[in-house]
């Protein structure tokens, strides 16, 4: 086991990867994040993105709430330059959570409030209005729309269910996935009224497109081959671009890699094993660029509910990684810089700097120095330091005293049907909620929280 994150100096966290025989892209050119970038028609001032965090607190007929509105104005004067909002579910059975944003006819009117709002506070504070994207989403195995596990699988995955069986009928027909691209295509027409620039079709964190990347097992038109394991992913892209504003943006937050073996995991070799083999990913990707005109793509890696190691790197959470938290945010680097260097022509945004806190920075900027992505997306980041980009572009530093400290508090929120933020940073708002659903429920429940095992290969 190693020591929880006292890195003081970008030297000593340089020297702590060299010993776990890493080597972070680390820059001290934090003016790189202060440089324009074109997306779209769009012209963003800077390279800081806010990643879509899901913050459960939403009204039940899916409108956004009075905490979506008050973390949304903090994100707005945050001074980053894309708002990539939070997963929007396209059907109500899809919700994760019974108070997940769902963007419909009815509560139109609120979601376009809400971007009025984004745009205003960020104009008044910042001199401009940033990028904002709507992530569109199925929660499949993760569907929770009444607040109680209701999933709906692509197929039956003995890593997640060895302990808690699913049954055959929880697996999605043909038939209904055929249904999915004509609610994309809605969500994506609404979005585009409610003022948002674009649409996320969500591909990442094993939710049900993501899981049908991996669907090797399944029979018939959505299962087996690439081309079929593909097929929703593409016919919901084309139904939205049909459907859109060809001024309107499409785009996707995609899973390079999902941390599980074959046939289980999607960037993983058949050849057994768990390192990265991101020749399906490049393959979908020249596929979405080349066929779909996808210009913009959001990346990511690994499964939060699962092996939260390999995307969210913790020092505080449910077990005990079994790699040096800096391994997972080298992975993570390395993923997105193979994909960008295959398509130097693709906009990336890039994901996983949380956990080095005020150092994130740091590996933001070297990313962009070493061509390894054009845009940094920092995700609970913001939820603990929602002003982390007016202090990078502003003082060009970020201040340890308000940074994540990776304690998984927020998680735990989540994991307990209760509407997730920083308990530590935002304590008046959230502490009460973290004492009143975790903590409590904890100790009804013999002092467990919130379950999630890690995937480890045999050897390990």
């Amino acid at each position: 086991m190693w020591d929880s994150f006292h890195y003081n100096t970008l030297e000593e966290l340089k020297q702590a990867a060299a010993t776990v025989g890493e080597d972070l892209p680390l820059s001290e050119n934090i003016s790189l994040l202060n440089q324009p970038l074109q997306i779209w028609q769009h012209t963003l001032p800077n390279r800081l993105a806010i990643q879509p965090m899901e913050g459960c607190d939403g009204e039940v007929d899916g409108s956004p709430g009075e905490l979506t509105f008050r973390r949304y104005r903090r994100f707005a004067e945050s001074g980053g330059a894309l708002i990539w909002e939070e997963a929007t579910a396209i059907v109500p059975e899809g919700r994760a959570n019974p108070r997940q944003l769902m963007l419909t006819e009815k509560n139109l009117d609120s979601f376009r409030r809400l971007t009025d709002e984004i745009r205003e506070y960020s104009q008044r504070k910042n001199g401009f209005a940033p990028l904002l994207i709507l992530q569109a989403t199925h929660s499949g195995r993760y569907s929770k729309p009444q607040g109680t596990p209701a999933p709906l699988i692509a197929y039956h995955n003995p890593i997640f269910e060895q302990k808690v069986p699913i049954d055959d009928a929880r697996i999605v027909s043909d038939d209904y996935l055929k249904r999915l691209p004509e609610q994309y295509a809605k969500t994506a027409v609404l979005a585009a009224k409610a003022g948002f620039d674009g649409v996320d079709i969500k591909a990442c964190h094993r939710y049900l497109m993501s899981e049908l990347l991996s669907a090797y097992t399944r029979p018939g038109l959505y299962g087996g081959d690439f081309e079929n394991r593909t097929r929703l992913f593409r016919e919901s892209l084309e139904a939205v671009k049909a459907a859109v504003p060809s001024s309107f943006g499409i785009t996707s937050r995609l899973n390079l890699y999902d941390g599980f073996p074959y046939p289980n995991g999607f960037g993983i070799s058949p050849q057994g094993g768990l390192a990265p083999d991101l020749t399906e990913p490049i393959r979908l990707i020249e596929m979405l660029q080349k066929q779909m005109g996808i210009e913009v793509l959001d990346c990511t890696i690994g499964n939060p509910y699962f092996n939260p190691h390999v995307n969210r790197p913790f020092d505080k959470g449910p077990y005990s990684p079994p790699e040096h938290p800096l391994t997972g945010v080298a992975r993570m680097c390395h993923c997105i810089m193979t994909v960008k260097k295959a398509f130097p022509d693709l906009k990336i945004i890039s994901s996983g700097y949380s956990y080095l806190r005020q150092f994130g920075a740091n590996l933001a900027a070297g990313m962009l120095e070493q061509g390894g992505a054009d845009m940094a997306g920092f995700g609970r980041q913001a939820f603990a330091y929602p002003d982390f980009a007016e202090d990078i572009l502003q003082k060009g530093a970020m201040n340890p005293k308000k940074c994540c400290l990776t304690c998984s508090k927020c998680t735990e929120l989540m994991r307990a049907g209760s509407k997730a933020g920083c308990v530590l940073r935002d304590k008046d708002v959230y502490l009460p909620l973290y004492q009143r659903d975790v903590l409590k429920n904890s100790s009804r429940k013999g002092g467990k929280r919130y379950n999630v095992t890690p995937y480890k290969s045999k050897s390990e």
